[in-house]
């Protein structure tokens, strides 16, 4: 039975959404108990990709659970997912997702929204169980610079 497209591309929406709202158990149950969470950069002045957080599922449970004690900026942002590409693997019960990922920051002092983030989130998902869930999260980011104070994931 092939798995469902629209329940895959569903798990990359649901993502942003638990997370522009910080309902982070909501999020975590979106995650398969073998989770994987990086996000990386290019740098071309290196040229190497700089990896600047690589979590388990328990170390994404420490990071939320840790964040009300980090001096953090709470601007609100949204995350904009648009899935590109659903590839199954039948035999391998999963399912590779690409997809555009802009994030946007509305400041507290005025309400003026910026572009904040652009990126390319490369998601595997396991299907095959009751619902599909995320194995591994790669966030690809072109941008680099982002001020200091901010520590939500994408």
């Amino acid at each position: 039975m092939q798995p469902d497209r629209i329940a895959i591309a569903e798990v990359v929406y649901r993502s942003c959404l638990a997370l522009d709202e910080k309902n982070f158990k909501a999020y975590l149950d979106l995650c398969d108990g073998e989770f994987q969470y990086t996000i990386t950069a290019h740098s071309p002045e290196i040229r190497k990709d700089m990896v600047w957080l690589d979590h388990d599922k328990a170390g994404m449970q420490s990071l939320f659970t840790n964040l009300p004690r980090h001096n953090s900026d709470h601007s609100p942002v949204t995350r904009h997912a648009t899935v590109y590409t659903v590839e199954v693997d039948e035999a391998a019960q999963q399912a590779t997702v690409v997809s555009a990922l802009q994030v946007f920051k509305t400041s507290l002092d005025g309400g003026a929204t910026e572009l904040f983030a652009v990126g390319r989130y490369i998601d595997t998902v396991k299907c095959g169980g009751e619902a599909p869930k995320l194995l591994k999260r790669l966030v690809k980011l072109d941008t680099r610079q982002f001020g200091f104070g901010y520590h939500i994931p994408f």
